[in-house]
This record gives C-alpha cells, structure tokens and sequence, in this order.
C-alpha cells in the first residue's frame, strides 16, 4: 500500500510536471520565434535551460520530432530510447510508463507539445529508485516483525475467541427467535467496543426485518384492498347490466322502456370496458420500458386540446394553453393520454363557465407542466388518496360520469416511467394545482 501511495504520488507529480514544462515549453518558443528565432534553434536552447534547471531535481528530458530522438540527458550513450516514447501522441494524449536507466528507476509521461508545434514530442523521467529501494527494505522489515508478533498473536487469539464466543451465541440465539417470527427480540448491547458495534448491527437488522415485514404485510393488505376494491367495481355495473337484462326479457315493456333499459347497459358495459383499458394500460406500464422521443409541445398540446374542445364546449368551461419551451422528451401517446386525464379529472371539478389553465414552463432549468381549474378543490386527506387505485373524492359524481377512479393511477404509472414527478395542491373552493416535473430533463 506505501508504494502503490507512493508511486500514485509520483505520477501524479509527473503529468503535472510535464503538463507544466510542456505549455512552458510552448510559451518560451512562441517568444523566441516572435523574436526571429528558427523552431530548431530554439528547441535545443529551450532544452539546454530545462535541463539546467531538471537535472538537479533527478528528472530526464527527451525531445524528439516526428518520431526522431533530437536531444536527451538519459545516461549513458547506449542506452536503447523507449520506443513508445519517440511516437508523436495524439492532441492531449500522454502516455505513462515505468522505465529502467542504468540500474534506476523512472516514472516516464510522453506527450506532444501544444499546438502549432505539437510535431515534438517531449518524454519526462522521474527517478523513483529510492522510492523502490525504501520500499523493499520496509517489506523485509516487515517480514521479521510479523514473524515475532506471530507467536504472541497465537497466543491472544485463545483469549479473543473466548470472548468472541459468548455475543456469537446470543446472536445465534437472537437469529433463531426471528425465524420463528418474534422479530421484535434485540441483542443487550454493552460497552463501545467491536463486539458492541457487531450487536448494535444486528439489532439494526432485526429492526430493518421488522420494519420490512411490516411493508410486505401492508403491501398484502393494500393488494387485497385493490382486489375487494375491483370486485365491488365489477359487480355494481353487472348488477345492474344483468337487472336491466332480465328487465327487459320477462316483462313485456313499451320500446322507450327497452331504449331506457339498453342505454343503462350499454353505459355500465362502456364503465366496464373503461376499468379493463386502464388496467391493462397500468399493467403494460409497469412491465415495459417506454421508448422517448423529442416531441413538439405545440402540437402535443394542439392534440390535447382538439381531444378536449368539444367536451368544454358542451359543459362551458373555458381552457387555456401556454407552452414557453419548444421540445419535451418522452412518449407522444402516453403524455397525451396523462395531459387528457389530468384536465378531464380538472373539468370535473369545475362547473359551468370554470376555467382551466394548461402550462408548460421552465421551474429551476426543468421542465414543468401546470394543470390549474378553479374548481371546489380538495382537502389534505383526500390529496394523499388521489392517485390510490379506485378512489374517488366524490364517488356519486365519477359513477354517473362513468369514472372508475383509475385516471389518476394511470397518470402517476406514466409520470414514474418519464422519471417525472407528479404532485398536486389544492384548497376546498380554491381549485386544484397538478403539477408535473420532469427531473432528468
């Protein structure tokens, strides 16, 4: 761990090193060209001064061009040039090597000198010989203290495993009683040693378990809860399908009697068909991974409004649009049917001559959706209902509109899969805010 430190350190010292000699390198160049001075001329002059200044601080300098050896300090004449060293590097490329120099060690970095004179390549060599040899004398000496310490060690290990022991029972013990179920059982923690910090870790799992098989437990009643909630769905419209049948098939009505009684079914039939779309479209959500494209908010919204227009018209409610960013990354049809519901679920709760307002805007750098009616509103409690599978701020009103309370479960399913947030706020008689962020946009 000390050498790779070490090392770490000095390579680190030598990409700055040579970051700093290869931009100063450049500079004092570009002087000396300005001041009538060949490249040439002046790299071997610059290269003189550098290797004053270096060669007290056991750093090599090597220069070449365009893949020729120019100038170098390494010792000795014969010392065969690292070939990756005279290569020219790409734009901002530097290359890392560990070299040998007559029995020494050196951290090397070659690298291309900036631009316009990046066809010399400047290579950098940092003496870590002692860094090696310190290294092998303190693992020698390290060997020697182990081998002492081994044989006190044996001997306090019997002491260590007599005490480890004893809490290693009373988490066996403790693991026991919560497989059996009693996940409230917790380890008696005493000092502030290893040991304690091992029973305060068991504890904290035992507490996590408990914590967790209270969420699956809740988990269980909330599917049953959905699943009581679905069968009273389904069976209050077959009820009446199936009275409205049998209505017209034993008892000989008048034909706006039947028309009566086929409307009704027809109605509770589109009720039903509406639970089963929205469910299968909750189900394709949670199972499959949307696909998002740049969509154009104008004409998304152009759509939400031609799909909504008529509807406002026959209850005079007034909807406004404004868009102030241009594009939206996500799933055309998917946003469209989440716009829809939340200015739907909006014209609900407004009477005539309401207004809602649709807004796209940028909220700190991200995009943001309004959706804003001045309608009756709704107290805290039921905003934390809202989006819960089958619930209904007013159930009267969503049966006779043929709502199933599955609007805005769709809309949060969507909001998740475009990792966005869906929130709402609202007062009794104030109106309601729905407001979608999107937070990776």
């Amino acid at each position: 761990m000390t050498l790779k430190s070490n090392l770490a350190s000095s390579r680190d010292r030598s990409l700055r090193e040579h970051y700093f000699i290869a931009s100063s390198y450049a500079k004092d160049l570009n002087a000396l060209q300005k001041r009538g001075a060949s490249v040439d001329k002046g790299i071997e002059s610059l290269y003189r001064s550098y290797f004053d200044f270096y060669n007290k601080q056991r750093v090599i300098l090597a220069v070449s061009k365009n893949g020729h050896p120019l100038y170098t300090d390494v010792p000795g004449a014969s010392v065969a040039f690292p070939a990756h060293s005279l290569r020219i590097s790409k734009a901002g490329e530097r290359l890392l090597s560990l070299e040998k120099f007559e029995d020494k060690d050196y951290i090397g970095v070659t690298g291309a000198l900036p631009a316009p004179y990046d066809t010399y390549t400047l290579a950098y060599y940092y003496d870590v010989s002692d860094i090696l040899s310190a290294w092998s004398k303190m693992t020698f000496m390290l060997f020697l203290i182990g081998m002492l310490f081994c044989g006190l060690l044996a001997v306090c290990l019997l002491l260590v495993l007599n005490r480890v022991f004893k809490p290693l029972q009373l988490i066996s013990d403790a693991s026991r009683s919560i497989a059996q179920g009693q996940y409230e059982n917790r380890i008696e923690v005493k000092g502030e040693d290893e040991l304690a910090e091992m029973a305060r870790s068991f504890n904290h799992m035992a507490k996590e378990i408990q914590r967790q098989m209270q969420q699956l437990a809740q988990a269980a009643e909330q599917k049953q809860q959905f699943a009581d909630n679905l069968a009273h769905e389904l069976r209050t419209p077959l009820t009446a399908i199936y009275g409205y049948a049998e209505y017209i098939q034993k008892v000989v009505r008048t034909e706006e009697d039947k028309l009566f009684a086929t409307n009704y079914i027809m109605s509770e039939s589109r009720r039903l068909q509406n639970i089963a779309y929205r469910l299968l479209d909750m189900a394709t959500l949670r199972g499959n991974k949307i696909e998002l494209n740049l969509v154009h908010m104008r004409k998304l919204v152009q759509e939400v409004e031609l799909a909504l227009s008529m509807k406002a018209e026959e209850l005079a409610i007034r909807i406004t649009y404004e868009t102030r960013f241009e594009t939206l990354l996500c799933d055309a049809d998917l946003m469209h049917i989440l716009l829809v519901n939340l200015i739907d679920n909006a014209m609900k709760a407004c009477g005539p001559g309401g207004e809602i307002r649709l807004l796209a805007d940028l909220e700190n750098e991200q995009k943001v959706i309004y959706i804003e009616d001045n309608g009756k509103g709704m107290t805290q409690e039921q905003l934390i209902h809202i989006t819960e599978a089958f619930y209904r701020v007013d159930p009267s009103r969503s049966r006779s509109g043929g709502g199933a309370g599955l609007g805005l479960t769709l809309c949060k399913q969507i909001a998740i899969n475009h990792e966005a947030d869906l929130s709402f706020s609202s007062e009794p008689g104030q109106g309601t805010i729905a407001k979608l962020t999107f937070t990776t946009q």
